[in-house]
């Protein structure tokens, strides 16, 4: 009995130093990497279905949205955003279409036929300095009498007129619509861009440089403008030929025929016709007899005639 106790003891001795000698061999062993599931985050991004050409407006199918890795600056992921736009530069097919790879700035908000012209203000023609981006304005401008009448001058009358009306302002000063809104750096205003139509754009230049723009701001509900069919077409710088077929010129072919001074001030073929002037009232009897009294002196003393203009008498030597 003695000796199975000691057998038992000897082996649970021995069990002993072999779970002892395991345990250490764990501790040494290096602990395993946590298992953990990684999934990678993709956008919606926009990428042309082939090459997008310069100038030309993307169509909705030229476009598609891919999943991708990473969120370009200036990506889009609707492509809804993206149809009508024109890029800049041409756009390879399968790659991201960008915002600085479009077309942007005041070009986006000339309409069709307009062009984007800067005309210089300042405070006194430009409402006070309270124009803004979006505004709608009517430009007068005014000539003066250029010269002597037959002197062969282009302006024979100083006349003001309405030259343009409903323009829109796409910038003032720095402003602009939908952009920087900040003013001038010493807070004065010199140039406005106006949105004009190409046919009036030889007109407003000839008025600018000839004379002085004044900006009426007008209400944007007012939708009077200008008929421009109460009035002749003004003579044409250049020459040109309607095809046959044709009604009227296209408004770029007669901003290129131009317009000249003479014509622009109503002193060409199509000027409107003068009212005569009312006839001066005559003198009264008493001047008329004295008149003629210092005309019969005149002769004896050297020579001496009166002139009487209008009102007022003067006596010049003969």
């Amino acid at each position: 009995m003695l000796k199975l106790t000691r057998i038992a003891a000897g082996a649970l001795i021995a069990l002993a130093l072999l779970l002892g000698l395991f345990a250490v061999t764990l501790l040494r062993r290096p602990a395993p990497a946590p298992v953990t599931s990684f999934k990678q985050a993709v956008f919606p991004v926009v990428v042309a279905t082939r090459v997008l050409p310069a100038g030309k407006p993307i169509a909705v199918d030229a476009l598609r949205v891919q999943p991708l890795p990473i969120n370009p600056n200036g990506a889009f992921a609707d492509p809804s955003l993206l149809v009508g736009r024109l890029p800049a530069a041409d756009i390879g097919a399968e790659s991201p279409v960008l915002e600085q790879q479009l077309s942007s700035g005041l070009a986006e908000r000339i309409e069709a036929g307009e062009r984007a012209v800067a005309v210089p203000v300042e405070e006194s023609n430009a409402v006070g300095n309270r124009l803004r981006p979006g505004n709608f304005v009517d430009v007068f401008f005014t000539l003066k009498r250029d010269g002597n009448l037959g002197s062969g001058a282009e302006v024979d009358r100083t006349q003001a007129r309405l030259l343009m009306s409903k323009v829109r302002v796409l910038a003032f000063g720095n402003a602009t619509a939908g952009g920087d809104t900040s003013g001038e750096p010493n807070g004065v205003v010199r140039t406005a861009v106006l949105a004009v139509p190409v046919a009036d754009v030889d007109r407003l230049a000839l008025a600018e440089t000839s004379g002085r723009l004044v900006f009426a701001l007008r209400n944007p509900k007012d939708a009077e403008v200008t008929d421009v069919d109460a009035f002749a077409p003004l003579p044409a710088v250049l020459k040109t030929s309607t095809p046959a077929g044709a009604a009227v010129l296209q408004d770029s072919t007669r901003a290129a025929a131009g317009v000249s001074l003479d014509a622009l001030s109503g002193g060409g073929a199509n000027a409107a016709p003068r009212t005569p002037s009312a006839p001066r009232p005559a003198p009264p009897p008493s001047r008329i007899a004295r008149n003629g009294a210092n005309a019969g002196n005149a002769g004896s003393a050297g020579g001496a005639i009166e002139v009487i203009r209008g009102g007022r008498a003067e006596t010049v030597a003969r």
